[in-house]
């Protein structure tokens, strides 16, 4: 009897495992969910919806022009003010995957619309490819690229101020120098940086931070968390919305995988912010 029980036993491990790695591996990178916050801002006078794109790594798994066009499709239908994509448009090495020139994203992308713009930064596998080459596939497509550089969102009293930094672990980013750009007034500041890994350099000046990089580690165990954060903090930027010292930082999991083509419990997400 002892022996039967083993075999079942041994039955329903396999049988876990092989239906989770059919569901991390063929199902949920192949899904793509919208995801919803809201952050009260005391510097903001009026409300403003941004949609976040991160990590699209085209060419990885299930990650193809067909599906740059339903990426755009669900950001425009949920309607955005303005929309900002966080780098990391290429992939390298990634299991399953088919390296994907920069160009192919700049057709699907250039659908993306939102009132008050489209804006972008680069991340490390987009300097480790070709940095310069990625800026024009992003311009092309009708997309504001922004490395250590300010742009106005809106005008008047209403507008904010968007500072875009690139990947910190394949540039050199002067962050005085970039800070210095945005105005001294009482305007709310965002800033848009590939790693979430620069937040706690950051002063209050920022009422918000939006970040990728990390695919919220990809895997995402119950009880346990994150597996795999390419980050010198480990998990505690991972995924979401973290607050620390009244800042808040938005770090999205992002569209397609890297090195891994595999998701648990961490879909592929258009991650939409109201701040107001």
């Amino acid at each position: 009897m002892e022996r039967k029980h083993q075999v079942a036993a041994a039955v329903a491990v396999l049988t876990a495992v092989t239906a989770l790695t059919g569901w991390g591996v063929l199902y949920e990178p192949d899904r793509l969910v919208t995801r919803h916050y809201d952050i009260d801002l005391p510097q903001v006078q009026h409300p403003v919806t941004i949609a976040i794109l991160s990590d699209i790594h085209v060419g990885s798994p299930f990650i193809d022009e067909q599906k740059l066009l339903d990426v755009a499709a669900m950001t425009n239908a949920a309607e955005p003010d303005v929309i900002v994509l966080a780098g990391d448009y290429v992939i390298h090495d990634v299991v399953g995957g088919e390296f994907a020139a920069p160009e192919v994203m700049s057709v699907p992308l250039s659908r993306l619309q939102a009132p008050l713009g489209v804006y972008a930064v680069l991340g490390n596998h987009d300097y480790w490819y070709d940095g310069p080459r990625c800026r024009r596939a992003l311009e092309q497509a009708g997309i504001t690229v922004l490395e250590d550089e300010t742009a106005q969102i809106g005008e008047g009293e209403e507008a904010l101020w968007l500072l875009g930094i690139g990947d910190e672990w394949t540039e050199r980013h002067d962050l005085g120098a970039a800070v210095a750009t945005v105005p001294d007034d009482d305007r709310p500041a965002i800033l848009l940086a590939h790693s979430p890994d620069i937040f706690p350099q950051l002063s209050d000046r920022f009422a918000l931070t939006i970040s990728g990089h990390t695919h919220g580690g990809q895997i995402q165990v119950p009880g346990w968390g994150a597996l795999l954060v390419p980050s010198e903090h480990g998990t505690r930027y991972a995924y979401g919305h973290i607050i620390e010292d009244g800042r808040h930082l938005l770090v999205s999991p992002g569209i397609g995988t890297s090195l891994l083509p595999v998701r648990l419990n961490v879909p592929p997400e258009i991650t939409v912010v109201t701040i107001h």
